[in-house]
């Protein structure tokens, strides 16, 4: 690996448009890194031969005991909450807020090493696959700035094909179709529209549609709406200008983009970390890029392991359902991760 830069600035996002192949992780926050491999191999794959740090020994997964997770947000708290932003929208600040907690569960480094992120990531690819699934594990001593982060995650913040952007939010979970609600279908088409505004701001004028809405896609233990929004990058725009325009994604922040950050910034304790992030790859040799929304997302730190889960609150919402909905979204993950 030869170079590493901070994606917290314009101009760290700017070096996406260099050459190579960028693996990137980006917290909610805007904070977060893209690394770049040292070579490439004949199909074009990347090869970190040049890294100085060990390559950790394969093992199976061993995670925390499965009594040992914590919520940043307990039931009652998180009840309120969805109260809180009801009450917002009622007085017409906001019309929907992603509100999310974070679980976190001690994990500590064994031996000197890391926890093994490939064994985590097989465990979740078996038990959870999901069509983004992977994982980003630099360790600490790798001379760049390091990183550990397992996901499988269900949705397309971005996608790259030359000129052509395409994004997938979803907004909608339910344990069966016959869950799914109005109040679903609602808050998934307002966040397309968002969606379709942020790409407006980057794609050349007329070119942004939405190609399907309300899809209904079938994921382990529950289901999702889906819906696609593609538009034509204008010639003049870059990586840095794309995601100043996109980030953070909307179907997990909220409409208005502005207003619902606000209130997330006063209403959550813990930072989301990767969670509700982008993880993936821009590939600057062949105009590609994949970047998914950091939910269904582990990452560990300083000897703790943490998941985030959250739901989308609108007006329509029923303060125990959402709190139901995040459990959903959590435990059949934190069940494979726990030891």
């Amino acid at each position: 690996m030869t170079d590493c830069v901070d994606l917290a600035t314009v101009e760290g996002r700017a070096r996406l448009d260099d050459e190579g192949l960028w693996f990137v992780v980006l917290d909610f926050d805007g904070l977060g890194h893209a690394w770049r491999f040292a070579e490439r191999t004949s199909d074009g794959a990347a090869d970190d031969r040049a890294a100085s740090a060990p390559v950790p020994v394969r093992t199976a997964w061993r995670g925390p005991a499965a009594d040992t997770w914590r919520s940043s947000a307990g039931a009652d708290r998180y009840r309120d909450d969805v109260a809180r932003v009801r009450e917002r929208v009622r007085e017409g600040d906001v019309y929907q807020v992603n509100l999310c907690r974070v679980l976190s569960a001690p994990l500590p480094a064994t031996g000197g090493q890391e926890p093994d992120a490939t064994a985590l990531a097989t465990r979740l690819a078996t038990g959870n696959p999901a069509p983004f699934g992977g994982y980003v594990h630099v360790p600490a001593g790798a001379g760049v700035e390091p990183v550990w982060v397992v996901t499988a995650s269900p949705e397309l913040f971005l996608r790259r094909d030359g000129t052509t952007l395409t994004s997938a939010p979803i907004k909608g979970t339910a344990a069966d179709v016959g869950g799914l609600l109005p109040k679903d279908e609602a808050e998934n088409i307002m966040i397309t529209d968002l969606v379709r505004n942020d790409l407006q701001h980057v794609c050349q004028p007329g070119t942004v549609s939405v190609e399907s809405l309300l899809a209904v896609e079938q994921h382990p233990g529950l289901v999702h709406l889906v819906s696609t929004v593609t538009g034509e990058l204008r010639d003049d725009v870059g990586w840095a200008q794309v995601l100043d325009a996109t980030f953070p994604p909307a179907s997990v922040s909220g409409a208005p983009k502005s207003s619902a950050l606000r209130i997330i910034d006063t209403l959550e304790d813990e930072p989301r970390g990767p969670y509700c992030g982008a993880i993936g790859w821009v590939d600057a040799d062949r105009g590609t890029a994949e970047l998914a929304v950091g939910i269904r997302t582990f990452w560990w730190r300083d000897g703790v392991l943490r998941f985030g889960t959250g739901a989308g609150i609108t007006w329509g919402s029923d303060p125990g359902g959402e709190w139901d909905e995040t459990e959903l979204k959590a435990r059949r993950l934190v069940a494979l991760a726990s030891s």
